[in-house]
């Protein structure tokens, strides 16, 4: 890679390819100020924003040392670019005081497609769209022409749109065989809609771009986890079955699980949630958010777990960075002064739903370590061998934090800071790689730090944009920013305005979770009035079956989960990270790759029998009927429990593809 400067003309050029470029035609940087309007209403952002002045800048300057380039851009920002030979790092100061408002151009192509942005569940290909980056509730629905997303916005704001995600990220890969990541947790709207440029916009001035090139997908995620981190490998006993999402009490969670058990489904974890106590709110069923172990709900919780463990079953729990200010944890908090202040200086009350809660202020260093030994005490050393590690996207704008820094730059940086919390829990007990906790809310940092992502909070419904479906354009984008180990509920989770979940979602939610990194149920936000599992023994019989197979692949899942933790190649991936000459492969969202080796192609469509779908140009085996497939477009029968799933003649592992074929097929 070179940096060229010539006729008054700054191209940054690798083998013919251009990845930056200004000059008095054409610059690539735009500077001004705006003014934002930010209403938040549970999690949920309305952000507006009027730009009072933007102004291209022009290369006035170009000073090469024997390290790096200096560049100034008319007196009112400076670049230091220091070029190597697959990579390029600006670094850029503010001289003007007034910016707050930054544009950066990338030079594109018509034909160029982009992947990332962090954790996008509506469209995976990002081009031909603009996509706004801040961490928020994703929205019930998240489609305007439909009657939930409709009545969600009028009654609480909460119907989103296809760009809100629990885990933004300024960072995207290209077709063009480079990935580019900003230094940056300002409010960012990434814009994939002109032929010949990308426009990156952020609410401040970035303290740096990365871009870096490669000559395979999987050679850039490599470079681009080098440059973030990766996510440590999952504890051994997550691969035997499935973690059942119960609450209610020790002696429910004990009826169910042995009733569980009775009908044959493999069971590693029993996730109670609700293990600190419950709520009722007009929502649903809500939590205690005060993170200690309720006696009253859960009697005898020590010795059941120490029973349980005997039997290869593990307990998972439920916590956040807030406290509810009915609790004794906020008390404490309170006393010590650790949460987020208002205007006033007070601890800011932050609305919950019906109940309100304490922020921990993650910039405190006290702060920090307190709630950091609260997890090691009422968790890790209590015994729990997991938890959801919830929320992280509601940090109100109009906040006051210790650290002095303006809640709009905090705001994107709160989920890392809250997954590091969580991390050096576990690091400073030594219990990282046996206990696990999952995240929804990501950022930059969320490589390093969460040690497994889980989709959020779906519909309990078969939309493209909010349901089953939408969970694989999640793994696969958060896959592409380096997060390669996620996992969704069974299910679903939002049940609002008469959406139930049925019988036949819960049955082909569980088949697509079968082939990823993690199997779990929720009970959902309304539990009593949407199917669960445990209700139906044919289908506890058809869990059960699913389950086996899941433990079946232990050897494989092993292999990717510790591929990803050593090169950041993620479990779930596009069919072009293997298949890069075939055009076809880098629109599809519908399908993954599991590993190299074992494509899934997930029914989605509620009532269907069979599913079209693409093989790339291969030698595929179908999983269930040892059928052989020579790739291109297919219309299979997928029956309830055999989804369409097909591996590799040639791979390493066929013989365990093929032992599972045989095993639990139609052979």
């Amino acid at each position: 890679m070179e940096l060229i400067w010539a006729q008054q003309r700054l191209t940054l050029e690798e083998d013919g390819k251009i990845f930056l470029s200004s000059d008095r035609e054409a610059p690539m940087l735009y500077v001004g100020r705006g003014q934002e309007d930010v209403k938040m209403y549970r999690g949920n952002f309305k952000i507006d924003d009027y730009v009072i002045e933007r102004e291209p800048l022009y290369l006035t300057d170009v000073t090469e040392t024997q390290d790096d380039f200096v560049l100034d851009f008319s007196g009112r920002i400076k670049a230091r670019i220091v070029v190597g030979e697959h990579s390029c790092d600006i670094s850029f100061e503010q001289l003007d005081p007034r910016i707050n408002r930054f544009w950066l151009r990338v030079p594109a192509e018509a034909d160029e497609k982009c992947y990332g942005c962090g954790e996008q569940m509506s469209y995976f290909n990002l081009r031909g769209r603009v996509f706004p980056l801040w961490t928020s509730e994703p929205g019930v629905g998240r489609d305007k022409s439909t009657y939930l997303t409709w009545r969600c916005d009028v009654d609480s704001m909460s119907g989103g749109d296809y760009y809100n995600t629990n885990f933004p990220e300024p960072t995207f890969v290209s077709t063009r065989k480079y990935f580019l990541h900003a230094d940056d947790t300002a409010y960012a709207v990434f814009d994939f809609r002109h032929d010949d440029f990308h426009e990156l916009q952020f609410w401040d001035v970035p303290a740096a771009i990365h871009i870096g090139t490669a000559d395979t997908y999987i050679g850039l995620v490599e470079k681009l986890t080098d440059l973030l981190g990766r996510q440590p490998e999952l504890p051994d006993w997550i691969y035997d079955g499935v973690i059942l999402g119960l609450q209610g009490g020790t002696d429910r969670m004990m009826e169910l699980t042995k009733k569980s058990v009775k009908a044959g489904i493999l069971v590693n974890g029993l996730w109670i949630q609700d293990w600190e106590g419950k709520r009722v709110t007009s929502f649903g069923d809500r939590l205690q958010w005060d993170w200690r172990w309720n006696e009253e709900r859960y009697p005898r919780l020590p010795e059941t777990m120490a029973q349980l463990k005997e039997q290869g079953i593990r307990i998972l729990a439920y916590a956040n960075p807030y406290l509810v200010n009915d609790g004794l944890l906020f008390k404490e908090g309170e006393e010590k002064g650790y949460y987020v202040k208002n205007a006033q200086g007070e601890t800011y009350l932050i609305d919950f739903g019906e109940f309100y809660c304490g922020g921990v202020d993650l910039t405190n260093p006290d702060a920090f370590n307190w709630f950091k030994e609260i997890l090691k005490r009422e968790m890790i050393e209590f015994g729990i061998s997991g938890w959801m590690a919830d929320f992280g996207e509601y940090l109100p704008t109009d906040c006051y934090l210790y650290n002095g820094v303006p809640a709009m730059i905090e705001h994107n940086r709160w989920p890392a800071r809250w997954a590091q919390c969580n991390y050096e829990a576990l690091k400073e007990t030594g219990k990282l790689g046996e206990v696990v906790y999952f995240m929804r809310a990501g950022g930059t940092g969320s490589q390093k730090y969460c040690t497994l992502l889980w989709a959020g909070d779906q519909s309990v419904d078969f939309t493209i944009h909010d349901g089953l479906i939408s969970v694989v354009s999640g793994a696969l984008s958060a896959g592409m920013t380096g997060c390669g180990l996620t996992h969704s509920d069974i299910g679903g989770y939002t049940s609002l305005y008469d959406n139930i979940r049925t019988k036949e979602l819960f049955e082909r939610w569980a088949d697509m979770a079968v082939f990823t990194a993690v199997m779990r149920t929720h009970e959902g936000n309304r539990p009593a009035t949407n199917f669960q599992y445990y209700e139906d023994e044919e289908t506890m019989a058809v869990f059960a079956r699913q389950s086996r197979i899941h433990a079946a692949l232990k050897p494989y899942l092993k292999k990717l989960v510790r591929i990803n933790a050593e090169k950041g190649t993620p479990v779930q991936r596009p069919l072009f990270m293997h298949y890069e000459d075939d055009p076809v492969c880098y629109d599809i969202q519908t399908s993954y790759l599991l590993g190299p080796d074992v494509l899934v192609a997930p029914v989605y469509t509620k009532g269907a029998k069979e599913r079209e779908l693409y093989l790339p140009n291969d030698e595929w085996i179908g999983l269930w009927t040892g059928k052989a497939y020579q790739g291109g477009n297919v219309t299979v029968p997928a029956p309830i429990g055999y989804p369409p799933v097909f591996y590799r003649k040639n791979s390493e592992d066929a013989a365990l593809f093929e032992e599972i074929g045989r095993t639990f097929g139609k052979r």
